[in-house]
């Protein structure tokens, strides 16, 4: 894996800020995207802009092969057994959505529960939130380590015999753990409860095989992964994608249309409501493939090898707190003594250093943690030591500044 070789493919590092290098730290909110996928996406729109599936004219067939080519690539990057269990979507957050308004709804009841963590993000929360306020079905949390990881024996005394759901997220947004998914899966399915994967920060980072993982369903963004925005994946076992209901009805989706009735088209079609999202698709096709080319083992390895560096200049700042455990994913949450997330934010953004400050869509997380915002900075494959070390150059220099000043 060559860093320099890497970072020549990503024409928005190569840039100044504030009169600085740009140093992209944030890329668990939306990573860069590199030149194979813009030109994937410039190309449709020169060369062969249509709509898919309806025509039989040339454009129309290249652009159905490009959009169904990108399936079938999505099928092998996440190792699903069709492409009829992978469903395109706007993003995580609506596979989340469809699962919980399509297969939750009609699963759950009064009196069972739905179970999910406390690192969750908002976008598998909410929906949960509203499936529990609809059904009568209680919510559960499963309680968190003094480090930010789960303990096996806590799912085990969280889910019970009247669990139907488990939603847990793969890797942490906050605190970079990386969940234990398949033992939970094991756990959910002792008890007849379906297991739902949030993959946003897992698919752009590891290797990712739902069939070994043995999930129900697993959600994940192009964003995050060097693809376009506004293109995502809902992957669900082919048996329980059979027997929910669309819930989005429109063209595409059907199959007869009556006046009083329509039946749907069969998998992943009746999913997909609407003209879809046809260059995000073969956008996230030619990330696929770039990462693939890179290789995920290579973007692993080297993401954790940037979050231990990390996580070792950082002890040296005083006044830090860190939180999350150990071994992580690329991902450094962290606050200053005395001084405010955006604040280091704003500093950090005068010397060209993007990080991210908030709640990061984890606001019961932030409770739990007894804070109320951190600062957050992310890696990926094109970010490098020399970076780490001007960042934490100047999250010294900030806590300077603030401690002389106040």
């Amino acid at each position: 894996m060559n860093i320099h070789d890497i970072r020549e493919q990503f024409p928005i590092l190569h840039q100044e800020v504030n009169g600085n290098p740009l140093v992209y730290l944030d890329s668990a909110a939306t990573s860069q995207k590199p030149l194979k996928v813009i030109e994937a996406v410039d190309k449709y729109y020169r060369e062969y802009n249509s709509n898919v599936h309806r025509g039989v004219h040339t454009l129309g067939t290249r652009a159905t092969d490009g959009y169904e080519g990108a399936r079938e690539k999505v099928r092998k990057f996440i190792n699903a057994s069709s492409t009829e269990e992978v469903i395109f979507t706007r993003g995580t957050t609506t596979a989340l959505n469809t699962i919980a308004a399509s297969y939750g709804r009609a699963n759950v009841g009064e009196g069972d529960e739905i179970v999910i963590t406390y690192m969750e993000h908002h976008s598998n929360i909410i929906p949960w939130q509203q499936v529990a306020k609809a059904t009568g079905a209680t919510l559960k949390y499963i309680p968190l380590t003094d480090d930010g990881s789960l303990d096996l024996e806590e799912v085990r005394n969280t889910v019970t015999s009247n669990t139907k759901i488990v939603a847990v997220m793969h890797v942490s947004n906050v605190l970079g753990t990386i969940n234990p998914v398949k033992e939970i899966a094991r756990i959910a399915h002792e008890n007849e409860a379906v297991m739902v994967v949030d993959g946003a920060q897992s698919a752009p980072h590891m290797k990712v095989d739902v069939q070994d993982l043995d999930c129900d369903f697993y959600a994940f963004s192009g964003h995050k992964m060097g693809g376009p925005t506004g293109i995502g994946v809902l992957y669900g076992k082919k048996a329980l994608l059979e027997k929910m209901e669309p819930v989005e009805f429109g063209g595409e989706m059907i199959d007869f249309v009556n006046l009083y009735d329509s039946t749907w088209k069969e998998l992943p079609w009746k999913f997909e409501g609407g003209t879809p999202i046809i260059a995000g698709a073969i956008g996230l096709g030619a990330a696929i493939d770039f990462l693939e080319d890179v290789g995920l083992d290579n973007i692993a390895a080297h993401e954790h090898k940037l979050a231990q560096y990390a996580l070792e200049k950082l002890s040296t700042v005083e006044g830090i707190t860190i939180y999350g455990p150990k071994e992580r994913a690329g991902v450094v949450t962290f606050n200053l003594d005395e001084v405010h997330p955006h604040d280091v934010a704003t500093v950090l953004d005068a010397e060209g250093i993007a990080v991210r400050a908030g709640h990061h869509c984890a606001q019961p997380l932030m409770k739990y943690l007894n804070v109320s915002a951190t600062a957050r900075a992310s890696f990926y494959l094109y970010n490098t030591e020399e970076e780490i070390d001007r960042f934490v150059s100047s999250l010294i220099k900030t806590k300077e500044y603030f401690t002389n000043v106040f």
